[in-house]
């Protein structure tokens, strides 16, 4: 009985919401500027600064164990990934060989650089508070073709900003509903910010390393912007994606790295911007040998940088301009 108190109330204040939806930040913004207020008063600024990303996967989470270098299938071609069966959960089903794909990814890393050139890329679990959710956009954006990258993308930016879906603007709160369920929606609930006065942001920055302080404010701004209900993708995109290069790539950690994923197949990302990714995937015959049942669920992790200053690429199983008139050289039997 309280979910579907707690599901009917999501849903009023979405159409209470459509109700008002030409209407400008104005008091909208004054009551978000109170709530940030009334959060960072009586010691409330440390429990601000202490509340978890929406998405805290870091390089820290990747594990390099059995990693090849890029020299790695030198030589090899590639069949196209995405002419392998599918699961009815979107996976692709494995078989043994060599196969790519350029897909669409999306910025999981607001206030930091796009990927540039020479940075390492491998392998990590998406982890944090909303993790599911996540995953659940990626995957419900495949059956959606009527949503677009672009707003799919602001919806991933409000969440990762730790917006609220009551202060969502119209458009977003619209992308949710096409793409989440009534319970998924509630998904959405618990971690969020309001938007902080500047006063406040000055003294949350004094706190927080330098590293830090770009991604806080940029996600301020991003909470701003998606309450407005009238700002665009660009906008929004001026503070999650920041000009210029990132500091240099790790030597340790090249470009076009292997990782070997945890079911034994090995994989790497060429990230091409942060809206689309090659992903190169070896699977060994003796490995379908001893599991035959192998999957590649692309949202299930994450494209993570050794480079600190680049963006988290999340991943999808929606390849860009796939050409179904090619064929598999080597049979699949599954």
């Amino acid at each position: 009985m309280k979910n579907i108190n707690r599901i009917i109330a999501l849903l009023t204040a979405f159409l209470l919401f459509n109700i008002g939806a030409y209407a400008q930040l104005g008091g909208l913004g004054k009551k978000l500027l109170e709530k940030g207020s009334d959060m960072a008063s009586g010691g409330g600024l440390n429990k601000i600064l202490k509340q978890p990303q929406a998405i805290t996967t870091s390089f820290k989470d990747v594990d390099k164990t059995g990693s090849k270098p890029p020299t790695f299938m030198e030589g090899q071609e590639a069949q196209p990934l995405y002419l392998l069966p599918k699961t009815p959960a979107g996976g692709f089903k494995l078989c043994a060989g060599f196969y790519e794909m350029t897909n669409k990814s999306y910025c999981l890393h607001a206030g930091t650089r796009g990927p540039s050139s020479g940075d390492g890329y491998m392998l990590a679990p998406v982890l944090g508070p909303k993790r599911d959710v996540v995953i659940l956009i990626l995957k419900h954006g495949e059956t959606h073709p009527e949503v677009n990258q672009h707003s799919i993308q602001i919806l991933l930016w409000a969440i990762i900003a730790r917006t609220k879906f009551a202060d969502f603007g119209n458009d977003i709160k619209l992308t949710a509903t096409r793409l989440l369920s009534p319970q998924e929606l509630l998904m959405l609930e618990g971690g969020a910010l309001g938007v902080l006065p500047a006063s406040v942001m000055d003294k949350a920055k004094d706190q927080l390393p330098p590293a830090v302080q770009s991604i806080f404010e940029a996600e301020n701004n991003i909470r701003r912007l998606a309450a407005s209900g009238n700002s665009s993708y660009e906008e929004m995109e001026k503070y999650a994606v920041i000009a210029g290069l990132a500091p240099q790539p790790d030597p340790e950690v090249p470009s076009g790295i292997w990782s070997l994923h945890p079911d034994g197949y090995y994989i790497r990302f060429y990230p091409h911007g942060y809206q689309r990714t090659t992903v190169q995937i070896y699977v060994p015959q003796e490995l379908i040998s001893s599991k035959p049942d192998l999957v590649y669920d692309a949202p299930n992790g994450i494209a993570c940088p050794a480079n600190v200053g680049a963006q988290r690429l999340a991943q999808t199983n929606e390849p860009l301009n796939p050409d179904f008139t090619k064929k598999l050289k080597t049979p699949c039997n599954l």
